[in-house]
């Protein structure tokens, strides 16, 4: 009997029926995308018309031309909003890798009393949404006196509870013989953490950055609670603030420019990524 492969190298005529499906899934799950794409280039005409036109069928970059008038006439240049962005972007996404990496190895393979404890309440905070604390950030960063600085916008994002345990999922998955011949040569915990337990986790390093980046890049809370200067505020607020003040009929082309334009970036990483993010939620006990 002709035995046939589960999964062959090469294209199998018995893989059209999961084609048939995946395919028009995948079209079906695209659709939002290529809805924010087409209309950043509608014209107003058909950002109005009834019934709602999914494709630009005049496309124009009217309001991309719009919405570079505009930052134009600001009284902070947006460089600044950028330049702020890119600033607390950056420290977030590199702390939060390295903090919760840190983290995740010890929860994971050092011994030491209450580590269930801290897991179990890394674990609880999940279920807490960014509003319930929002009032505990406040007096923290009112109290320690960082307002209006790169730290108020910085410190509040750190706290990731499901990129910890990501992580620790992740690190549980290598095995302990490799850190034992680690201690055989002579190595401390810290190089073990860096030569051997790093090197392995990349794919959930590479997930972590993405929900890191996704938090900061359209964060609004620390520049409408931490920060009161306007040249210390970050990208997304400023685009939102233009989204609210031409929140008119003609303003609405450049709201659509301003989403499209906060949207890429996610959407880039994430396609450059996603193959790592799908090998941590299967190393992770996530289905």
């Amino acid at each position: 009997m002709k035995s046939i492969s589960i999964n062959p190298k090469g294209f199998h005529k018995d893989q059209i029926k999961f084609y048939a499906f995946l395919i028009p899934l995948a079209l079906f799950m695209a659709l939002p995308i290529v809805y924010i794409v087409n209309h950043a280039f509608k014209p107003l005409g058909e950002l109005f018309a009834f019934p709602p036109k999914f494709f630009a069928v005049n496309p124009t970059l009217d309001n991309f031309t719009k919405l570079s008038r505009t930052t134009q006439t600001s009284t902070i240049a947006l460089s600044r909003y950028i330049f702020n962005t890119l600033i607390v972007t950056i420290a977030v996404v590199l702390l939060t890798v390295i903090i919760g990496s840190m983290a995740g190895f010890a929860l994971s393979k050092l011994k030491f009393k209450g580590k269930a404890i801290i897991f179990e309440i890394n674990t609880l905070s999940m279920m807490f949404v960014p509003a319930a604390v929002l009032i505990p950030r406040y007096l923290t960063i009112d109290k320690i006196g960082i307002m209006d600085t790169y730290l108020a916008h910085i410190l509040p994002l750190l706290a990731m509870p499901v990129g910890l345990f990501l992580l620790k999922q992740f690190i549980d998955q290598v095995p302990d013989e490799l850190m034992e011949a680690a201690v055989v040569d002579g190595a401390s915990t810290f190089r073990i953490y860096y030569k051997v337990i790093l090197p392995l986790i990349k794919p959930a390093i590479a997930t972590v950055c993405i929900l890191s980046f996704q938090q900061v890049w359209g964060n609004l809370e620390t520049s409408n609670m931490f920060t009161t200067k306007e040249s210390m505020k970050t990208l997304a607020f400023y685009m939102s603030t233009l989204v609210n003040t031409n929140n008119t009929v003609a303003g609405q082309g450049i709201a659509a420019a301003g989403a499209l334009f906060m949207f890429l970036p996610n959407i880039l990483l994430f396609v450059l990524l996603q193959s790592k993010v799908m090998n941590t939620m299967a190393h992770s006990g996530i289905k």
